[in-house]
């Protein structure tokens, strides 16, 4: 499982962004059971998530609202498939706005381009 810690701060918050190859929904719960068994995930304020799966695509915004549809749509436009992308975020106390989600686009596009490398 591919964990990119502390990829960029905005404002405080602190974002992390995870991903791995799953086959359906039971595997992304089992996925972010394991992230969240790590006390750091765990403690996290939101752990947003999406998946394309041949049965349809599946995404949770834990509390982000929002954040789960702007992961798929990065997912879908990369054509990532059977892939869950988590992007986890640390509330540093001010809020972001609209600019939350240019974060977790942006942790998405971070993974994106890096998680062969960390495979």
């Amino acid at each position: 499982m591919p964990v990119f810690d502390s990829i960029f701060t905005d404002r405080g918050s602190r974002y992390a962004v995870s991903g791995g190859p799953v086959a359906d929904r039971d595997a992304v719960r089992a996925f972010l059971k394991d992230l969240t068994r790590r006390k750091k995930f765990a403690k996290a304020t939101h752990n947003s998530w999406a998946v394309l799966l041949p049965g349809g695509p599946a995404k949770g915004d834990d509390g982000e609202a929002g954040a789960g549809a702007v992961i798929l749509q990065k997912l879908q436009r990369a054509e990532l498939s059977c892939h869950v992308v988590v992007v986890t975020r640390w509330f540093g106390g001010t809020k972001l706005g609209g600019d939350r989600f240019r974060r977790v686009a942006d942790a998405v596009d971070y993974y994106l381009a890096h998680f062969e490398e960390g495979a």
